[in-house]
């Protein structure tokens, strides 16, 4: 019987040590830039911090946009706690790069956009969509190849 319970105890222990995959966050769109630094520090003396496009999306949502908690999880489309944990690393993140002076990157994550967007590799210039793609001014050449894909739809 102990045994029994042992075998029983341990496959119970493994069963919920398997967390569940993350669940993508609805984002409308990337940001316009791909980071930020700190002024009057070279970038190459620089260490850097990642900013998640979610956690991004999160301090876009509830600080610049002034949603409440409830309306930006909704528009998210993940649940007011998880929001909640969101935010608070992006703000711990935000709050470390200026104390200690670095760079922040703003990339990746568990993240769902309305449509694709691309970047292009001259300017920096955000696309959304090919469809949308026009010749900028400051790009001699004028072709798809010179867009690198932001996401996956």
């Amino acid at each position: 019987m102990f045994i029994t319970i042992r075998t029983f105890a341990v496959t119970t222990q493994q069963t919920l040590s398997m967390a569940r995959p993350k669940q993508d966050r609805k984002i409308c769109n990337p940001p316009l830039m791909q980071g930020f630094k700190p002024y009057g520090i070279p970038r190459n003396t620089l260490s850097s911090l990642s900013l998640l496009f979610d956690e991004y999306e999160v301090i876009r949502l509830l600080d610049y946009e002034g949603m409440n908690q409830e309306q930006a999880a909704e528009k998210m489309n993940v649940s007011r706690p998880t929001l909640t944990r969101i935010y608070e690393k992006a703000r711990k993140t935000i709050a470390t790069a200026f104390v200690e002076g670095k760079m922040i990157l703003i990339e990746g994550g568990n993240v769902q956009f309305e449509k694709q967007w691309f970047r292009c590799k001259r300017c920096f210039k955000l696309v959304g969509g090919l469809e949308n793609h026009v010749r900028c001014k400051d790009c001699k050449n004028f072709c798809n190849d010179e867009l690198t894909p932001i996401n996956r739809i």
